[in-house]
């Protein structure tokens, strides 16, 4: 640790000359997930089921997820989101509104064995889907 009477100075441009070496503050800095996100920057999104799809897991596991491809009301764009829960794909028909957020894997990519899914279906015409999956919760007609 350099000591001297304008050693602070010295200090304050050497951290920040190494901030731009971190990919996260990189990432923060140029916005990258606003540009690239689906959902542009919002932690949740609505949008409508338009078809029931079954995604390969990747080795070595051996599996098929069960996804939703959904078409986002804010922007028309199509995602394809998880529907964790078992027999969760039975609570969930085409034509639907469900709401999706973020996985939570790292770096707001796909997470654990699902290539390419970096959404879950949270809540179904305004139930959660957790609560349809114990039971404790009916969904409502539309």
């Amino acid at each position: 640790m350099a000591k001297g009477m304008f050693t602070a100075r010295r200090l304050k441009k050497i951290r920040k000359k190494m901030r731009l070496k971190s990919r996260d503050y990189v990432r923060r800095l140029k916005r990258r997930k606003e540009k690239k996100d689906l959902l542009e920057g919002a932690p949740m999104g609505r949008g409508i089921v338009l078809q029931k799809v079954g995604v390969e897991s990747k080795q070595p596991n051996s599996a098929i997820r069960k996804c939703v491809r959904v078409q986002l009301i804010k922007n028309g764009r199509l995602v394809t989101a998880f529907l964790p829960g078992d027999g969760a794909l039975n609570y969930v028909d085409e034509h639907d509104e469900v709401l999706i957020e973020g996985i939570g894997g790292p770096r707001a990519r796909s997470m654990g064995d699902i290539p390419g899914v970096r959404y879950k279906v949270s809540q179904v015409n305004g139930v959660p889907l957790n609560l349809l999956v114990i039971g404790k919760a009916k969904k409502p007609m539309r």
